[in-house]
């Protein structure tokens, strides 16, 4: 009885994993907006009525997809290493996780930010896209933990952690859309600039 309901669940699970897998897809060519249950349903190669026994909407589908994004995303953060009574090189290693997992998936970085549809989180209920900010906050709270052991306060720590950020997220959009060749320019090479300047920043006496 065990193994039949093992055997029943693996392939509810390989289900789901077949319309997660032609949601993107179709997310990808239309936005939140644009997408459908029966286009994804058709790229799946199920019906409609199908769909709706793992999802209830073509925004659930979204979140499930954005929500293993994020997952996979604070993995590669935790993974990367800390340093005791280090926090400056901590910063760096999961600053360097982030940005590395971005840089490596950026089809990651267009579902965590909307792209595939402009940059608001069109078509997501307010309740979701809090929760799914939440997740991203998990995934950069190790370096603005580590900006706080370096002597910042709680209001500087989120500011530079915010700024650090949105400076690593714009090289990635330049990256990947090769503005950044125009300027004969290395995305990580300026990124690791801004963390070395950062660093220092926060590093230095007061006056």
């Amino acid at each position: 009885m065990q193994a039949k309901l093992q055997r029943r669940q693996t392939l509810s699970d390989a289900r789901r994993a077949l319309v997660l897998d032609a949601a993107r897809a179709v997310f990808s060519e239309a936005g939140i907006e644009g997408a459908s249950i029966r286009e994804i349903a058709r790229r799946a190669g199920y019906t409609p009525g199908a769909i709706y026994s793992y999802f209830e909407s073509k925004e659930a589908i979204y979140a499930a997809l954005l929500d293993e994004s994020l997952l996979r995303l604070c993995t590669a953060v935790a993974e990367a290493e800390a340093f005791a009574d280090r926090p400056a090189l901590t910063l760096a290693s999961k600053a360097r996780a982030w940005f590395g997992f971005y840089g490596a998936h950026p089809r990651e970085l267009d579902l965590g930010f909307y792209l595939v549809h402009g940059m608001r989180p069109r078509g997501l209920t307010s309740e979701l896209d809090h929760a799914l900010n939440d997740q991203l906050k998990e995934a950069l709270n190790p370096c603005e933990e580590a900006l706080r052991a370096m002597g910042l306060d709680a209001a500087d720590a989120l500011r530079e952690n915010t700024a650090l950020f949105a400076h690593g997220v714009g090289l990635l959009l330049m990256r990947h859309t090769g503005r950044i060749r125009m300027f004969g320019q290395s995305a990580d090479a300026l990124f690791e600039a801004y963390i070395g300047q950062l660093v220092a920043r926060v590093e230095a006496p007061a006056a």
